[in-house]
């Protein structure tokens, strides 16, 4: 599915202003939140990945977090595909995402700088979408078209 020029620019216009009636909706959050997670895998390399499913979790994501382990990350899981716009908001560490097929391959990755309200959309719809320290990916010559696997994909 590709989405219309139009659509895309009402479209980034929009989601900046969702996210942000979210973040002022959102629940205070005094520490980060652990969710349970997921082991995958990228060739030879373990990712610790926790789990965040429900829209809260999502919307806290890794925020106030002041670091993280070097192979520890957080999985986004969506119900349906869909264009997925990520912010920064109360996210002290500069990450790399990877928007993934449901079958785990990379369709693009993208680094954010910490504590930004900058938006940063797929290209295309997917359901899935993984946080890693950033540079993590590129550290391991993972690129769009690259194959992550585990129990969180699709064959």
């Amino acid at each position: 599915m590709q989405i219309k020029p139009a659509r895309l620019r009402r479209l980034r216009l929009v989601v900046p202003a969702l996210l942000s009636l979210l973040a002022a909706t959102a629940p205070a959050q005094s520490g980060p939140q652990k969710l349970p997670s997921v082991r995958l895998n990228a060739g030879i390399h373990n990712i610790q990945a926790e789990v965040a499913r429900t829209p809260e979790q999502r919307a806290i994501g890794l925020m106030n977090r002041p670091t993280m382990p070097p192979n520890d990350g957080m999985l986004f899981v969506f119900d349906e595909a869909a264009t997925q716009c990520f912010w920064m908001k109360n996210t002290l560490l500069p990450l790399s995402i990877a928007y993934l097929a449901d079958d785990g391959t990379i369709t693009q990755i993208v680094d954010m700088p910490p504590q930004t309200l900058d938006s940063k959309c797929s290209t295309q719809p997917v359901r899935l979408v993984l946080e890693m320290n950033q540079g993590w990916f590129a550290k391991r010559g993972l690129k769009p078209g690259s194959r992550l696997s585990g129990d969180a994909f699709k064959p």
